[in-house]
């Protein structure tokens, strides 16, 4: 079972190399992980656009995101999945300006898994569920 499901601000951080990657890199490379789907497509879009302004190669980008699945569990978004991350996008957007579906997706698995965001998100800034790197 993972303890730290892993957001796309501290994936991208990490892959980086950054002070804020650091902080996330004990959390990656130490406990048990997940990366949810949404997770996933946010970070292939960013390397993505990397690649395309020069700043990232095809084959650093697979192999970045061959090492995201190595390192960590991928959680599907099933219906079930679906159904505790409407609940929960609709609960956040009352409390967090500018509140999103993939912020929803990442909290609705942390809670379903009992464990933390690893992010420095700042939508994550004040929950219980998450350990902020920034």
């Amino acid at each position: 079972m993972a303890e730290y499901v892993i957001d796309t601000y501290a994936w991208i951080e990490y892959f980086r190399g950054s002070p804020e990657g650091n902080a996330a890199k004990e959390y990656i490379e130490g406990g048990e992980t997940a990366t949810p789907t949404i997770v996933v497509l946010e970070l292939r879009k960013n390397f993505l656009r990397k690649i395309k302004e020069g700043k990232e190669t095809p084959k650093g980008a697979e192999e970045n995101m061959d090492y995201v699945r190595s390192k960590s569990t991928i959680l599907d978004l099933g219906y079930a999945s679906s159904i505790k991350a409407a609940e929960t996008d609709l609960e956040m957007k009352q409390k967090v300006k500018n509140w999103g579906v993939a912020d929803a997706i990442v909290l609705s698995a942390a809670r379903e898994l009992n464990a933390k965001v690893v992010t420095g998100d700042e939508h994550f800034r004040g929950l219980k569920e998450a350990v902020m790197i920034k």
